[in-house]
């Protein structure tokens, strides 16, 4: 990385963990960009350069989660179903109280700020929608569908939806205040039997996938 390319990384960086320090002290609907840049010691335009919205600022990485699944499918293993493949990252996951699950006691502050701001529930689950899509399109590139098929959004839905709901459960106990490990105990086994029953059916789906 240049050194360029490196300010740019640290400018962000400040900007996202000025942010979140003021949303966590007043909550994200009652802090303005303005004030924003006015802690981390820059102009507005500057925070918008970085971050056209606040709701960006907030979901810093979004653009990571938005991949994730698409990701894991693409990097599996040869003679791996992509709901096996999911399965497996997801059981990695909770065992190891990857933060970006919600599987960290750190995490609650945050999706406590979530769950008090109709915006960023709504862009919760905008971002939800893009991650299927982003699945969905990986599924229909490597098995070769047809641009009209509907086979890869609705495999896509399946594997996306239980995995939202997973990380949903993670992150209602958590904020809830239940302890982690009991929230891992319990999650893990129904990871485990929800995903094989989806593995089950899509054990073949998509075939693309050579060795």
């Amino acid at each position: 990385m240049g050194l360029r390319e490196l300010k740019k990384q640290q400018t962000r960086e400040l900007l996202a963990d000025t942010a979140m320090a003021l949303f966590a002290e007043r909550g994200f609907d009652r802090v303005t960009v303005v004030e924003v840049a006015r802690a981390a010691g820059v102009s507005p335009n500057t925070v918008f350069n970085y971050f056209p919205t606040k709701e960006d600022l907030f979901f810093d990485r979004q653009d990571a989660v938005v991949a994730h699944l698409a990701d894991v499918v693409r990097r599996r293993p040869a003679g791996s179903s992509a709901a096996a493949a999911v399965r497996a990252d997801l059981l990695a996951a909770v065992a190891d109280g990857e933060p970006t699950i919600g599987l960290n006691p750190r995490m609650a502050a945050f999706w406590r700020i979530v769950a008090d701001s109709p915006a960023l529930r709504a862009r919760l689950l905008e971002l939800g929608e893009r991650a299927e899509a982003a699945l969905a399109a990986a599924l229909a590139e490597e098995s070769g569908a047809a641009e009209d098929d509907p086979l890869p959004h609705v495999v896509a839905g399946a594997i996306a939806g239980a995995h939202r709901a997973v990380l949903g459960g993670i992150r209602r106990a958590v904020v809830a205040g239940e302890p982690v490990e009991a929230v891992r105990a319990r999650v893990g086994p129904a990871v485990e039997q929800a995903f094989d029953l989806l593995a089950a059916g899509l054990s073949d789906y998509p075939a693309g996938r050579q060795a």
